[in-house]
This record gives structure tokens, sequence and C-alpha cells, in this order.
């Protein structure tokens, strides 16, 4: 029996979509919180923003990383 990661065909992990939403959730909500506390510590108001941008780039990042394989194809056909 063949698991979830790891299909007959030998393609690699198939892409889940609601793990790729939630990687790209939680980046957003670690760093934009980061961002929080220390505007909160630091008396500024710019650090959220910049926070939840860069937990949007780092979650995008991390789906592209793990989902965004493309396998070879066999180019001599």
């Amino acid at each position: 029996m063949a698991s979830k990661d790891a299909p007959e065909n030998g393609q690699g992990p198939q892409p889940d979509p609601w793990q790729a939403f939630s990687q790209i959730v939680a980046g957003v909500l670690l760093y934009g919180g980061a961002g929080w506390l220390a505007d909160r510590w630091l008396g500024t108001t710019f650090l959220v923003a910049i926070g939840i941008l860069l937990g949007a780039g780092f979650g995008i990042y991390m789906v592209v990383k793990q989902f965004g394989h493309v396998p070879p194809t066999d180019s001599k056909k």
C-alpha cells in the first residue's frame, strides 16, 4: 500500500493545498506577531507591517521549496 507522500507514479509528494495555506498563514501570524511585539517594545508603528510582509514572503518561499519541484521530463521522445 502506497502512502500519500510517496505515490506509485514516482513523482514525489503531492501538494496539499491546506498545508500550503497553513504555512503562509503561520508565517504571517508568527512574523506579524513578532513585529507587533517589537512595535510595543520600541514604541514604533511600522514593524508589524514589515513582519506581516516578511512572514508572507517566507511562507510562500517554504511552499515553493516544498511543493515547487517539477520532475524532469524525458526529452528524448
